[in-house]
């Protein structure tokens, strides 16, 4: 059941569903915050309590309208799924994003990627990663002693909260779910989905010719 939250006012304070910020500079960039997001949530598909959200302003702090960012995806353990304007912490029993992804776009800036940074430690994020696609460059943080420390070793590294396994080639970043299946793409999922139609046909196609062939020899199959 999809629920939605508030998304209200308080004392007079307005807290913008927008930043008025595009989500993504090109495609590139708004094909992987895409990918990650998706993926995520079909992961914690069955999980209620698992909220993931692609550019959605977080509010911190009540009463303070402008301290606020807008993860590129951010997943959030122990709130409920549901839509939000969005996410405003004091509604969420006070719980902040555990996981941030940044995707680096050639119209990032290094004060803004450092504020961010200072956001995210300063408000409990507990891992973040940032993604630079054009040198395929993944760097991760976690949060050791209320600082985020980055982590030495990303290829191979596993997400303590998501599970999920990173991998570098020369040529993209690659990530695995638990069960050890990458994530795949839109086009690949509706590939994949197709393959299993017609897998499914193929086979319904021999069992009702097995069926022919057994009426036509005077056996019922439904006795079998």
């Amino acid at each position: 059941m999809v629920t939605q939250l508030p998304s209200s006012t308080h004392k007079g304070i307005i807290y913008p569903d927008s930043d008025e910020q595009p989500m993504a500079d090109n495609t590139k960039q708004f094909e992987l915050i895409v990918w990650i997001k998706d993926n995520l949530e079909l992961l914690f598909a069955n999980d209620p309590n698992v909220f993931v959200a692609g550019d959605l302003l977080w509010y911190p702090v009540e009463n303070d309208n402008k301290l606020r960012q807008a993860p590129n995806v951010m997943v959030v353990f122990g709130r409920q799924k549901g839509y939000r304007g969005s996410y405003q912490q004091w509604f969420e029993d006070n719980i902040p994003p555990q996981v941030v992804f940044e995707i680096w776009s050639p119209g990032n800036r290094l004060s803004k990627m450092a504020k961010k940074f200072e956001f995210y430690e300063r408000y409990g994020v507990e891992e973040y990663y940032l993604y630079e696609p054009d040198v395929v460059d993944l760097t991760g943080w976690q949060l050791r002693n209320l600082r985020l420390e980055v982590i030495d070793q990303m290829a191979g590294w596993v997400s303590p909260r998501l599970g999920v396994r990173f991998e570098l080639s020369e040529e993209e970043l690659q990530i695995y779910r638990p069960d050890g299946d990458r994530f795949l793409t839109y086009l690949e999922l509706d590939q994949q989905r197709q393959q299993e139609r017609q897998r499914a046909e193929q086979a319904e196609s021999k069992l009702e010719a097995l069926r022919a062939l057994l009426k036509e020899r005077g056996i019922n199959p439904e006795q079998l």
